[in-house]
């Protein structure tokens, strides 16, 4: 019957609305726990958009099944329609008498712990090692990528760290790069991964909305010609023809420049650019590129408009994802650097209490069934001090001992802040403060060790200077050189006559 689909469906929309309204009020400790929680709270609310949508098809009758049934209730025989409801019952579980008959109240009610423990396996399989439940990152794989691209491979390797910071930044990549399969295959890559990440870690958010918002965003800004990078000016100054810089010429064919104009012109009748140019013209018909005589690859100019803008979506989509997820990227890179200072010991202990709490029963309950009510696994700290490996804070006399409270600033560094002496005596050889030194037109580093402030580097840069100079002057007038009429002088100076010919 119509009418009792629409008691169901009334009820289990009741009955999902308490279970939400329980699972909020619940506060779990561990970041698995919340996830499960999260992912859970989504789920009913997916399930109560169904329901509401067969719900208001029912009340919106477009067949009038609704209003006939009511009619027949409500004009006819109340006892026959009772009856042939109740026959076409009791001929259903005559036909299958093992039915289970679904029951609402337990679909929806707190799961046990053994439940909740394989609920809380599903998260363990949606996040690796590395991300820490969704705390951090983990690029490793689209770094490697990222390294092996044309534009980037042969050059200064970046470490993982350095790509931490710079994976949303596209302008140390050429036009000529960026137009290659291999780098739209990296940026759709990387911008599906942040993406997956936000929709596992924020799973009550309107995360559909916000994507919305970037498309927008990017139409307006592509028709206003403002996406960074990609202006008409720009790829103009950078476009898809052989490229002619004060360094040399670029041969898209063979993906490799050339210093000399004459090798260049030679290369072009080689077998290998032969067969280069016969392969990217093999590609460019495919993509509905057109190859002309003089060995560059010119697209279409819609085709080549689609290239770039699916390009600069890709990328434009990377830097607002980043940017929505700027604690995850620090807390990455914190995590990072820490691990880098860790010994292998460290590291396995440190994963041995990250799985021993995972063990755990899940919502802090004791195996006995009783409730953890003593606040033990509770972290406190007021003192806002280091956490160790363990995830907890080091003890005070610890940060005391090795002078974690101090501040050390570097004005070559920018002013930063170094905490505690060790981190100051190490950042000397970090690129930071190397990079700081260059700027200021330094080049031996290694004499300014304890120096920060920029006026006293430069007095002792003009200094060492100056006292080079004067070595080598005084190294000059070691020898003495005698003329006819004995007189003694320099070597320089005697040389110097001589070629005058004064003596």
């Amino acid at each position: 019957m119509i009418l009792e689909d629409q008691r169901v469906l009334h009820e289990d929309l009741e009955r999902l609305e308490q279970a939400i309204a329980d699972r909020v009020l619940e506060e779990p400790k561990h970041i698995r726990d919340r996830l499960s929680r999260d992912h859970q709270i989504a789920r009913f609310l997916s399930h109560i958009q169904d329901q509401s949508t067969r719900l208001l098809k029912i009340y919106e009758d477009g067949e009038g099944e609704r209003t006939r049934e009511i009619q027949s209730i409500s004009t006819g025989d109340p006892f026959e329609s009772f009856y042939k409801e109740l026959t076409s019952i009791k001929d259903f579980h005559r036909r299958y008498p093992n039915e289970p008959v679904e029951n609402l109240e337990k679909a929806y009610k707190r799961r046990s712990p053994e439940e909740n423990a394989a609920a809380a396996s599903e998260i363990d399989a949606m996040f690796t090692g590395e991300e820490g439940y969704g705390r951090f990152f983990d690029l490793t794989t689209l770094h490697e990528d990222y390294l092996n691209l044309p534009g980037v491979k042969g050059t200064r390797r970046l470490t993982y760290l350095q790509y931490l910071d710079t994976f949303d930044t596209f302008t140390s990549i050429r036009y000529h790069d960026k137009m290659t399969d291999q780098y739209f295959r990296y940026v759709g890559s990387l911008a599906q991964y942040l993406e997956r990440f936000m929709r596992r870690t924020k799973p009550l958010e309107d995360l559909e909305k916000l994507f919305a918002s970037f498309d927008r965003e990017f139409e307006d800004v592509w028709e206003k010609d403002e996406v960074p990078g990609w202006t008409k000016q720009s790829l103009q100054e950078s476009g898809p023809q052989i490229e002619e810089t004060g360094e040399g010429t670029w041969c898209p064919d063979c993906e490799k420049e050339f210093k000399n104009e004459n090798v260049y012109k030679s290369h072009l009748t080689g077998k290998r650019h032969v067969r280069a140019a016969e392969a990217r013209k093999a590609r460019g018909d495919a993509t509905g590129t057109d190859t002309p005589s003089n060995g560059s690859s010119l697209p279409t100019t819609s085709g080549q408009r689609l290239k770039e803008r699916a390009v600069a979506e890709r990328e434009f989509r990377i830097r607002k994802l980043s940017s929505a997820m700027q604690t995850e990227r620090s807390d990455t890179r914190v995590n990072v650097e820490r691990k880098q200072g860790m010994t292998d010991r460290e590291r396995q202990q440190e994963l041995a209490a990250l799985y021993a709490e995972a063990a755990e029963p899940v919502g802090g309950a004791n195996p006995d069934g009783d409730s953890d009510s003593d606040g033990e696994e509770k972290i406190y700290n007021p003192l806002k001090l280091p956490l160790a490996w363990d995830g907890k804070p080091i003890p005070f006399w610890l940060y005391k001992l090795h002078g974690l409270g101090v501040e050390f600033p570097c004005e070559i560094c920018g002013n930063f802040v170094y905490m505690g002496r060790r981190a100051f005596d190490k950042h000397f050889n970090e690129p930071r403060h190397i990079y700081g030194l260059k700027c200021l037109g330094i080049t031996n580093t290694t004499l300014f060790r304890e120096i920060t402030g920029i006026e006293d580097a430069l007095k002792l840069w003009d200094k060492i200077t100056r006292d080079k100079k004067k070595e080598k002057t005084n190294v000059e007038n070691i020898v003495q050189m005698e003329d006819a009429d004995g007189n003694v002088m320099p070597e320089k100076v005697y040389y110097d006559l001589q070629k005058q010919g004064l003596l």
